[in-house]
């Protein structure tokens, strides 16, 4: 009689003999595909009431045609174009293309911008192309908030993702001046990464600010001359990044001014989060020479996440960049090894909706407010648990010193 199963698995399958990163990868590839999939061209081909692009395309053929670019009233709740001209000069060519075709070129660049990012992050960890991570840490990608609305919205979050995740590297990989050309480029668009640049400097990796700056200087010099309205962004689009709106901004200061909390308490809380983010940083420096990817990833989810709290504007798609400190977990001594941790991920990740019928003040409140949540408890537990390592090594060393002496 045949047997009923070979010893040798098809490609498509897992047998029950197999390894478990076997069965996961057989579980999540599929998944995974699926997701980016639904996503890219369902999700966000349909769109939603936000759009993100169509200020940006318009601002594309405008400065394309050396038209004034900087004429959107600010006072309206429309998403506004915020690029400086340098940003101007890098998305001009989608004007070249009708605006649906144009659109659905801009989705498709970011979506494949995050699924870079994503290996990029899975191999700055160690794993492979074939490793089970691969599948796992795309599929929990496409399925957060921040991805979804990035590319239903169609933002360039996907691309400022991959700049810092390209920065990222190759400052771990010591290769310096391209380190400050990657985050150098997403400056050009937004300076949202700007925080970053104290890691190369805690580093002793210097020549990284050279680059940094000269990339956007150069093609701010290069855009000056041909946009028809460049001192508008100054004088105009500048101090209006510096105010912080009460709509879509979860901030410290946007939902304070939301809620309408009194300024002192305002200016208290943003203090107290940056008293809290440094003392991380600080308790988070003695790994910078004995383990650099902890240092590196960690110290970089610190800064993002303490901006996102303490900067103008916040919003909950910029969580994306989050993402290195949470794929950290596969590391031994890391912060993320917590469930409060994961609580605080749920809150700013989730794409999940709280609106009730029922409860609809407390729905709103807790929709409105649980990024904010989200990521002041995510910096209270990562500050929490470097603490608690700190004394307890201290105990450690001072039990260690008392046994010598007594032995002595």
């Amino acid at each position: 009689m045949a047997p009923l199963s070979s010893s040798r698995s098809p490609w498509w399958s897992a047998a029950t003999g197999d390894s478990s990163e076997a069965l996961v990868k057989c579980m999540m590839w599929p998944v995974a595909v699926m997701l980016v999939i639904h996503r890219t061209v369902i999700l966000a081909v349909n769109g939603a009431r936000t759009d993100d692009f169509t200020g940006v395309y318009r601002a594309a053929v405008a400065f394309w045609n050396r038209e004034p670019v900087y004429t959107a009233v600010y006072q309206h709740v429309d998403p506004h174009y915020l690029y400086p001209p340098s940003g101007s000069l890098l998305i001009a060519p989608f004007a070249v293309v009708e605006p649906e075709s144009s659109r659905w070129l801009f989705i498709g660049v970011n979506a494949v911008a995050v699924l870079v990012a994503v290996y990029l992050v899975v191999r700055m960890f160690g794993f492979t192309a074939r490793s089970a991570a691969l599948p796992v840490v795309i599929g929990i990608s496409f399925a957060s908030e921040s991805v979804i609305n990035t590319l239903v919205f169609t933002n360039i979050n996907g691309v400022i993702l991959l700049g810092q995740i390209a920065f990222l590297v190759l400052l771990l990989a010591r290769r310096d001046l391209w380190a400050g050309v990657a985050i150098g480029l997403t400056f050009a668009i937004k300076p949202i990464l700007a925080p970053l640049l104290l890691l190369p400097l805690l580093r002793r990796q210097g020549k990284v600010l050279i680059t940094a700056a000269a990339v956007p200087i150069l093609l701010t010099a290069l855009a000056w001359p041909w946009a028809a309205d460049p001192w508008q962004f100054v004088v105009r689009t500048v101090p209006y990044l510096l105010q912080s709106r009460d709509y879509f901004n979860s901030s410290i200061t946007g939902n304070g001014t939301y809620y309408g909390l009194p300024e002192p308490l305002v200016l208290l809380l943003r203090v107290g989060f940056a008293v809290l983010a440094a003392a991380t940083m600080y308790l988070l420096y003695r790994y910078h020479r004995r383990d650099e990817v902890f240092f590196v990833v960690t110290g970089a989810g610190v800064l993002m996440t303490a901006s996102f709290l303490l900067g103008s504007l916040g919003q909950m798609y910029y969580s994306m960049l989050l993402f290195p400190l949470l794929v950290s977990v596969v590391l031994p001594q890391s912060v993320m090894r917590n469930w409060p941790a994961w609580l605080a991920v749920y809150g700013f990740l989730s794409a999940d909706e709280w609106y009730s019928g029922r409860w609809v003040e407390a729905g709103r409140y807790a929709e409105y407010m649980r990024p904010t949540l989200g990521w002041s408890f995510l910096l209270i537990v990562i500050f929490a648990v470097l603490l608690d390592r700190r004394l307890s090594s201290r105990r450690r060393d001072q039990a260690r010193t008392v046994s010598v002496s007594r032995a002595s």
